[in-house]
């Protein structure tokens, strides 16, 4: 049976047999017998490579923090958490450095305690839930996620002239990116500032293949 340590676009943590590519954690949200007994515990939500210097770990023992997966790193990003500062550091750095491009100076990239900060602001509403807001979808950047009405829940990856289907295994269906419609976005604020100027996300293979399927 799988383990409830699976993350989606929305934020959710499900159980379902895939690991994903990225490992992350956000606290201890696990109770002895392996149960998620919280959304969150702490404001430093990191996402992470699998493999890091030959480290081992037992996968959610109790009192210690949430091992969590990830599809991808454009799913992590959605989610709430922002790169590792130790296992991803160069990917860290890029993103606090895009970040600070629209700053009035432009030399002082933002700090993890920072980003940590404004990114629980933004992807948290009061009563837990995942904090969504409206855009024109014309506006948004590659990789970023929405929710459209005529798609019901599920998690879209914009992608060019393109919209992905998201799931836990990977992206499903390519369809057209629809033009002047808002949808809600499910990325938060800062992240798609960072990636609008010019932080990429990395992608899994399936949306790749779904990029280069000919139409």
């Amino acid at each position: 049976m799988p383990r409830q340590n699976r993350v989606a676009p929305t934020g959710e943590i499900v159980a379902v047999p895939e690991r994903g590519t990225l490992m992350g954690n956000r606290g201890c949200l696990h109770s002895v017998d392996g149960r998620i007994l919280r959304s969150w515990q702490l404001k430093r939500w990191i996402v992470c490579v699998l493999e890091f210097k030959g480290r081992q770990r037992e996968v959610m023992k109790p009192g210690h923090y949430t091992e969590l997966f990830f599809l991808d790193e454009a799913t992590a990003l959605t989610a709430g958490h922002r790169p590792c500062a130790e296992c991803q550091r160069e990917r860290f750095n890029a993103f606090r450095h895009a970040l600070a491009l629209d700053r009035i100076d432009k030399s002082a990239p933002w700090s993890a305690v920072e980003i940590d900060d404004q990114l629980h602001a933004e992807r948290i509403t009061p009563d837990r839930a995942k904090r969504t807001y409206p855009a024109r979808l014309d506006d948004l950047p590659d990789g970023t996620f929405v929710l459209l009405p005529a798609r019901g829940v599920t998690p879209l990856l914009v992608q060019g002239n393109a919209l992905l289907s998201w799931s836990a295994g990977g992206y499903t269906e390519r369809i057209d990116r629809p033009h002047g419609i808002e949808a809600q976005v499910l990325t938060p604020e800062l992240t798609v500032g960072a990636i609008r100027d010019g932080y990429s996300p990395e992608l899994h293979p399936s949306a790749l293949a779904l990029l280069d399927r000919k139409t």
